[in-house]
């Protein structure tokens, strides 16, 4: 992966730009009344400021504008309008979030806006063009169908960047992680020519995993500036990006096994635990007779607090976890021998994750601790 160099010289430039813009961002949050007020459903205590998401969107343009150096990225970037539909449909979601930072805007409203991100990803041609899925082969997308499932790609990961986004640190780390591992899996795809050179999906992600980078020196506990929705949203738009034009545009692989049946799965690996979040509080919600969007305390890292983690254990073990999943995508691709024993530790890890973190042990766990407890007292 000769190109690997380049790209990270341009993840560099936005780690460093949005760690030199992060004090400035706090600075103005701060004057402008954009802060993060304590409430009974949040984590943190003190008031806090928004503008991460700021400092990650100009550290996102600025490194942008440092890709057009290099012959390989300008080369992307100018051989369609996909780079350019990134960029417009980045800047609507950082509009949305920061409308809905200051205003808490209607659920429908908020949905708006995604499907307004997602139609100019669309229509700039950032987006899926088929679908691998196991036992059926490939199944090329049609335009009746496309704009749709790229406003369900964009609605899902935004709001499951989005949902994760409840302690310090934790949503900037793991799409860090999967940024980074998306940006290695589209170029080692490039090298074994089964993506074109051409395609955006690795330069979104290395552009991703940068701001990432920079934005944790300041929002690991305790946190000195916050994303917001602005920056967790726009978060989620950029990863919906990449893994549509990578995972949606493998050519066939004769013979080669990229994570069983992935492209498809590759998001759901490498996002595999603020995913897993969003089903649950779906489900939770759904259950309960809620709302999709009303907020609660029973989000995976609210459990492993209730478990006695501190705030960055809790953080750094889904941390870990995220690393552990992006490993599942990353080694079938460098070391193919490994995909016959894949399955096996799927299902550890999935049975493993599920006694850990299913609601319902949780809540037998508290009921036989409440328990203990009683009769010590008495």
């Amino acid at each position: 992966m000769a190109d690997l160099g380049v790209y990270g010289l341009i993840a560099l430039v936005g780690a460093v730009v949005t760690l030199v813009i992060n004090p400035l961002a706090r600075r103005i949050s701060v004057r402008i009344g954009y802060s993060a007020e304590p409430d009974e459903r949040k984590v943190h205590q003190v008031v806090t400021p928004y503008g991460g998401g700021g400092a990650m969107f100009v550290g996102f343009c600025v490194a942008l504008l440092a890709a057009l150096l290099f012959p390989v990225t300008r080369a992307v970037i100018f051989g369609s309008k996909e780079m350019f539909g990134v960029l417009l449909a980045t800047g609507v979601m950082f509009v949305v979030g920061v409308l809905d930072d200051f205003r808490d805007m209607s659920a429908p409203a908020k949905v708006g806006g995604q499907v307004l991100a997602a139609t100019v990803l669309y229509f700039s041609g950032c987006t899926m063009y088929q679908l691998k899925l196991p036992f059926a082969g490939f199944i090329v997308l049609g335009p009746s169908v496309l704009p749709i499932i790229t406003a369900i790609w964009v609605f899902a990961l935004s709001n499951a960047i989005n949902l994760i986004d409840g302690l310090d640190g934790l949503a900037g780390g793991i799409v860090a992680i999967a940024s980074g591992t998306l940006c290695v899996y589209g170029l080692r795809l490039e090298e074994l020519g089964f993506l074109p050179t051409s395609n955006v999906g690795p330069l979104i992600a290395a552009l991703t995993f940068g701001i990432c980078v920079g934005f944790l020196r300041d929002n690991f506990h305790p946190a000195k500036l916050f994303m917001g929705d602005a920056g967790a949203l726009m978060l989620g738009l950029l990863m919906s990006a990449s893994t549509m034009v990578i995972g949606g545009r493998t050519a066939p692989a004769g013979g080669v096994t990229f994570f069983f049946f992935a492209p498809l799965l590759i998001p759901v690996f490498i996002l595999g635990v603020p995913l897993t979040d969003a089903i649950w509080a779906f489900t939770r919600r759904t259950i309960s007779g809620q709302g999709f969007h009303t907020p609660d305390k029973n989000h995976i890292h609210h459990r492993l607090m209730r478990l006695g983690h501190g705030h960055r254990r809790t953080v750094l073990i889904l941390w870990l976890w995220t690393a552990l999943l992006c490993g599942f995508v990353l080694f079938p691709l460098f070391y193919p021998s490994t995909n016959v024993f894949l399955p096996a530790a799927l299902a550890v890890m999935v049975v493993g994750l599920f006694t850990w973190s299913s609601p319902l042990l949780t809540r037998q766990r508290r009921a036989e601790r409440a328990a203990y407890e009683s009769e010590t007292q008495s």
